[in-house]
């Protein structure tokens, strides 16, 4: 199995995002992968305010535009493809994330279940969780998300291993308070962090960060990122911060 991680560079015009997912999606393609995963809310960076006339515009429905669009591509090349994208449904938000088949059919969608994808006042309402942790069934076994913060819930992570995944997939955004694309900072206080987390899980786990600064995504800002962490916390693979592109790696 060939893995692409798609670091993204995200900007404020969700078109151009999305433009930018489906070129990178084919470039995964040209580079004989079989499934190439985006990160967190790709199609417009991590941007919400918790005030629902500025949010609810972010969100798209799930079938809708941009699982249609991801969709042509998946089908017409061969390639599975997962990304995390704000949802709409009705009146009420989620951050989401989807995996679409070679088909270009939607095998999973995933509600982020940890709520500190937004502030505890936009709690309930507009603001809304999943509940579960569903799974997909692949070409390469057992498939699981979980979206940022779930990493760090002990619930949604004993929810993911009970589901036994081979893979989980982590889209997620980050940055630090101050702004800096900072690797040693990272590698130091943050990766151990994540790598005994997934120890916990178990599992193979697949992590990538979008890219953006706050000049070109006002309040949504993110340095980076993509790793391949085995199950016992070993770092496999890995994208420095602050490169843009696709990490490519085989996995059994």
């Amino acid at each position: 199995m060939r893995v692409g991680l798609a670091v993204l560079s995200v900007g404020a015009d969700p078109t151009a995002n999305l433009r930018g997912l489906v070129d990178l999606a084919h470039q995964a393609a040209d580079a004989h992968v079989d499934l190439v995963l985006f990160p967190e809310a790709a199609i417009t960076g991590l941007i919400n305010d918790d005030d629902p006339r500025h949010d609810l515009a972010l969100g798209q429905p799930v079938p809708g535009p941009a699982t249609e669009a991801v969709g042509e591509v998946a089908r017409a090349r061969g390639l599975w493809v997962g990304f995390g994208l704000l949802e709409r449904a009705g009146d009420g938000l989620y951050d989401s994330a989807v995996l679409i088949d070679d088909r270009g059919e939607l095998q999973l969608t995933y509600r982020r279940v940890n709520p500190q994808w937004h502030g505890p006042a936009a709690a309930g309402g507009t603001y809304r969780q999943g509940t579960e942790v569903p799974s997909a069934e692949t070409p390469w076994g057992r498939f699981v998300v979980l979206l940022c913060g779930d990493l760090f819930d002990d619930g949604v992570v004993a929810q993911a291993r009970e589901r036994a995944p081979d893979i989980v997939w982590l889209p997620f955004a980050r940055c630090f308070a101050d702004g800096v694309v900072d690797q040693v900072r990272w590698d130091r206080s943050e990766m151990p962090a994540y790598t005994e987390r997934v120890r916990r899980l178990g599992a193979t786990t697949l992590m990538v960060n979008y890219l953006a600064d706050g000049a070109t995504l006002p309040d949504g800002g993110s340095f980076g990122g993509a790793f391949v962490v085995s199950p016992d916390g070993t770092i496999l693979a890995q994208k420095p911060l602050g490169e843009p592109g696709l990490l490519q790696t085989e996995l059994p």
